[in-house]
C-alpha cells in the first residue's frame, strides 16, 4: 500500500499534452521515413532483381543495413555525416534518415517476394498485345503486389515508430525524450514510462487498424462516385487493349486458313 500511494498517476494527465506531442513527433519521422523507405525499398527490390552489378550492390546494401541497430545507425548518420560530409542534420532529418536506409532494405526484401509472386504469364500477355515493359510494370505488376506487400510494410511502420525511441540520444523530442524530461522532475519514473508505454500500444493499435483498411480497400472495389470512376478507367484500359489484341486474333485466323 506504501509502495502504491507513491506512485501519482495524476501526472500522466498533468502532461498528457506534451506526452502526445512527443507521440506525434515519432509518428511524423516514421511516417516520413516511410514514404522514403518504401520508394528507395522499391529500387533495391529492382536492383536485386536485375543482373550484373546492380544486383550484387543491391544485395550488399540490403544485407548489411538488416544487420545494423537503429542506435548506431542514427549515430552514424547524426555526427558522421557532418564529419565526412560537412551535412548538418537536424535530429528530424537524421531520424528519418536512418529510417529510410534501415527499413528500406526489409521493406527491399518484401517487394521483392510480393513482385516474384505475381505470376510471369502476366506479364508475358502483357508483352504480347503491344504494352511496353514499364506499362506493365506500373498497371499490372506493381497494384498486385503492392496488396501483397501492405501487411508486412504496415508492421513495418509500427517498428519505425518504436525505434524513433532510441532518437532521443541525438536531441529529437519524441516520446521517450519528453517522458525523459518529465521524469527529471517528478521522479516518478515508473508511471511515466508505464504511460509511454501504453502511448505506443495505442499508436500500433491505430495503426494495425489504418493498414487493414488500406488492405480491405485494396482487396474490395469501393462503391460510389470513386468506383465509378474506376471502372471507367479499368473500361476504356479494356478496349484498349481489345484494339490492340485485334490484329493478333486477325493473324492467327489467317495463319490458320
Amino acid at each position: 500500500m506504501t509502495l502504491a500511494a507513491n506512485f501519482d498517476w495524476s501526472l500522466v494527465w498533468q502532461y498528457h499534452s506534451q506526452l502526445l506531442s512527443g507521440l506525434w513527433v515519432a509518428i511524423e519521422v516514421s511516417a516520413v521515413a516511410l514514404v522514403t523507405s518504401v520508394l528507395f525499398g522499391l529500387l533495391l527490390a529492382l536492383g536485386r532483381m536485375s543482373k550484373g552489378p546492380v544486383k550484387w550492390i543491391s544485395a550488399l546494401f540490403i544485407n548489411v543495413f538488416r544487420g545494423i541497430p537503429a542506435l548506431v545507425s542514427v549515430l552514424w548518420v547524426y555526427y558522421g555525416w557532418s564529419l565526412l560530409l560537412n551535412i548538418n542534420l537536424s535530429p528530424f532529418q537524421s531520424g528519418v534518415v536512418a529510417l529510410t536506409f534501415l527499413y528500406g532494405a526489409f521493406i527491399a526484401e518484401i517487394d521483392r517476394a510480393a513482385l516474384l509472386a505475381i505470376p510471369k504469364g502476366q506479364r508475358e500477355a502483357g508483352l504480347a498485345l503491344g504494352l511496353s515493359r514499364w506499362r506493365i510494370f506500373l498497371h499490372v505488376t506493381l497494384p498486385q503486389a503492392t496488396r501483397i506487400a501492405i501487411p508486412n510494410i504496415g508492421s513495418m511502420f509500427i517498428g519505425m515508430v518504436k525505434d524513433t525511441s532510441v532518437f532521443s540520444v541525438v536531441g529529437l523530442t519524441e516520446l521517450l525524450r519528453v517522458t525523459q524530461n518529465i521524469e527529471s522532475q517528478t521522479y516518478q519514473p515508473f508511471v511515466l514510462y508505464t504511460a509511454a508505454a501504453g502511448f505506443y500500444v495505442a499508436a500500433a493499435f491505430l495503426i494495425d487498424f489504418l493498414f487493414r483498411l488500406i488492405e480491405k480497400i485494396l482487396a474490395k472495389p469501393s462503391t460510389g462516385m470513386l468506383s465509378r470512376f474506376a471502372t471507367s478507367r479499368q473500361r476504356r484500359r479494356a478496349e484498349l487493349i481489345a484494339s490492340r489484341s485485334a490484329p493478333i486474333r486477325g493473324s492467327i485466323a489467317a495463319s490458320k486458313v
